[in-house]
């Protein structure tokens, strides 16, 4: 039976998503509205599906709902980083009088939005149509990846902090326009998971000093002071992540701490791998493109594995010496993108060795990984284009 709580919120969202979405479209010539629409209804596929999954197997979310259901008399003490902020924040929703589906619901249209703030970070920075696999539009692939909505579609820090992510990333681009989505994407970053938020001002202040782009003089020293007094403030709950804030060896601290979650997560579950031996090219080939058909864990690893295909071949596409002399000459965004890309994945492959929670961790860096790939093949596309033209030469429709 379907609770009024539920019928009430899902009205309620979906106009509020018809408003943000026609805002959108005012102000951005490219938004597709149609395709958001398109990409709402999968999301919410999802969404069940998610659900439904809750209920059979017992999921994080039920466990996050139980706990936001009983924390309400000390409320306050449950603001901060991590996982007790899920708790905090769903909270108030279920004093109103929320339901675990409502809830559930609640959590997936935040992971919808990172969607559609993915769509503007890729569209507006890449305005070129890329078609992939001969018949695919690479921007629409990207947004029906079917892993990326399984782990933003449910109560928890997957749609949560995969909003933020695509908040922050779009609002990063002008800051001093898009100081709301900049602010309100910083926070989500830095209360779910402080270390991320790291990686992503990292990313930009490398991207600002070292991409290239118009950004002003004074833009880039407000971005970098803004950021760097921002690590310093937040230091000591970023280390606290890998309970680091009163050590006196960092570096040792933290290997003893990767190898003890390594240890206990390949142990806590059928589909833990042994990363710990592994070199690095291996650990992050393994956090990229597992579990692959042979080592997948049940059915939702089967679909995984497909998707982990369609990256392995994604990512040959810049295995090549002119996506290096992109790399070295790419702007600003582009620079960003691969830090953060590769600054998570650097970190999360040391204490990741369970599949299935690599699975689910991915999904939040992945797109600035795609990202880096489609501005790579965009380029490409626009010179051999420009190449026709010089030639005279008509293009086919299909390219």
């Amino acid at each position: 039976m379907i609770d009024i709580d539920f019928v009430l919120t899902l009205i309620f969202l979906f106009f509020a998503n018809n408003f943000m979405l026609n805002n959108l479209a005012k102000k951005y010539s490219f938004f597709d509205k149609k395709l958001m629409m398109k990409l709402l209804w999968y999301h919410l596929s999802f969404f069940v599906i998610y659900f439904i999954y809750s209920l059979v197997y017992g999921t994080d979310a039920g466990i996050y709902y139980i706990e936001a259901s009983s924390i309400w008399d000390d409320w306050f003490i449950n603001f901060r980083t991590g996982t007790k902020f899920i708790s905090f924040f769903a909270a108030p929703f279920i004093q109103l009088g929320l339901s675990y589906s409502s809830m559930m619901l609640v959590f997936a249209w935040m992971g919808y939005i990172g969607f559609v703030y993915a769509y503007l970070y890729f569209k507006e920075n890449i305005p070129i149509n890329v078609i992939v696999f001969g018949r695919f539009d690479l921007l629409t692939l990207l947004l029906f990846l079917p892993n990326m909505h399984f782990w933003t579609a449910s109560l928890g820090k997957g749609s949560m902090i995969f909003m933020g992510l695509m908040l922050f990333t779009f609002a990063v681009k002008y800051p001093q326009k898009r100081v709301i989505p900049l602010i309100i994407g910083g926070f989500f970053i830095y209360m779910v998971r402080p270390h991320v938020m790291l990686f992503v001002l990292v990313g930009v202040m490398v991207g600002i000093l070292f991409g290239k782009g118009k950004t002003s003089i004074g833009i880039k020293l407000l971005v970098i002071v803004a950021s760097l007094g921002f690590l310093v403030a937040a230091s000591s709950s970023i280390l606290a992540v890998a309970k680091l804030e009163n050590s006196e060896n960092v570096v040792d601290d933290f290997e003893d701490f990767t190898q003890a979650s390594a240890s206990r997560l390949e142990s806590s579950a059928d589909s833990g791998v042994s990363m710990s031996n592994y070199a690095l090219p291996l650990k992050l080939f393994t956090f990229w493109f597992r579990p692959l058909f042979i080592d997948s864990p049940g059915l939702v690893g089967q679909f995984s594995s497909i998707e982990n295909l369609i990256y392995l071949l994604l990512f040959a596409k810049i295995m090549n010496m002119r996506f290096v002399r992109f790399i070295l000459k790419a702007p600003y965004m582009v620079k960003m993108s691969a830090i953060v890309f590769l600054l998570s994945s650097f970190a999360l492959t040391f204490v990741m060795s369970n599949l299935g929670i690599i699975m689910r961790q991915k999904s939040m860096v992945m797109y600035f990984g795609f990202f880096v790939i489609y501005y790579f093949l965009g380029l490409e596309k626009w010179k051999y284009l420009e190449k026709m033209k010089q030639k005279n030469i008509s293009i086919p429709e299909a390219v």
